[in-house]
């Protein structure tokens, strides 16, 4: 079983749907404003439902492609699912697409939302030893920009006409994220995410991270 620990960040986590995560699923996908953007059509509570059952089946799948993940508060602080953020690996290569960031409105991590991608990036050029992660939104939706590039995402794109919801067609803008440029950014934390060091929390008095090419000068030989 391929289960995804507790990712920490300074404003959130990320942690594997739970049963009890119902309702606020259900209700991020029913959400007229939360799903004018995801690329689906709003989801009645019955379609809702089920594509809740279908998110916690995906932990037991033996070679798992996808990831539906909680956003919540950072610890300490309630365990309560605000959010949700998903991975989706590809069949070919060494690529993933994230999709489906949605968080609740109101909720404490407004401001924040680029760290749940930061997470999941860490999570997929680390443990899952991807090379290669995309993702999108709806060209008119442009208050993306900013989180594509504080999560660290490099604009690619326009797919034009990509997917239609409600009878209208719309274009996507697509982002980037390659491994070895995104790791010379990644905070402290993220490091050790990448590194397969799961922390219970941020721990701010790590030794500081070094360059890119302090890290290729002071690399052993194979």
């Amino acid at each position: 079983m391929n289960v995804v620990p507790e990712l920490h960040g300074t404003h959130l986590r990320l942690r594997e749907l739970r049963l009890d995560d119902r309702d606020t699923y259900v209700r991020i996908f029913t959400h007229r404003l939360l799903t004018r953007y995801l690329g689906i059509d709003r989801l009645d509570r019955r379609q809702a439902e089920e594509s809740f059952v279908q998110a916690l089946v995906q932990r037991g799948a033996e070679s798992r492609s996808r990831h539906t993940l909680a956003v919540c508060p950072p610890s300490p602080g309630p365990d309560s699912m605000i959010g949700t953020i998903g991975l989706l690996r590809e069949g070919y290569g060494s690529n993933a697409m994230i999709t489906g960031l949605a968080v609740l409105p109101g909720s404490s991590v407004s401001g924040h939302t680029h760290e749940a991608g930061r997470l999941l990036l860490a999570y997929a050029f680390g443990h899952l030893g991807l090379h290669r992660v995309w993702t999108g939104h709806r060209s008119d939706h442009t208050r993306m920009r900013t989180v594509m590039h504080a999560a660290g995402f490099t604009q690619e794109a326009t797919l034009r006409q990509l997917f239609r919801t409600g009878g209208i067609w719309h274009d996507v803008t697509t982002y980037t994220a390659l491994a070895p440029e995104w790791k010379c950014q990644a905070t402290q934390a993220e490091t050790a995410i990448l590194e397969g060091e799961w922390l219970t929390q941020p721990q701010p008095s790590r030794p500081p991270i070094p360059s890119c090419g302090e890290r290729h000068s002071t690399a052993q030989p194979s």
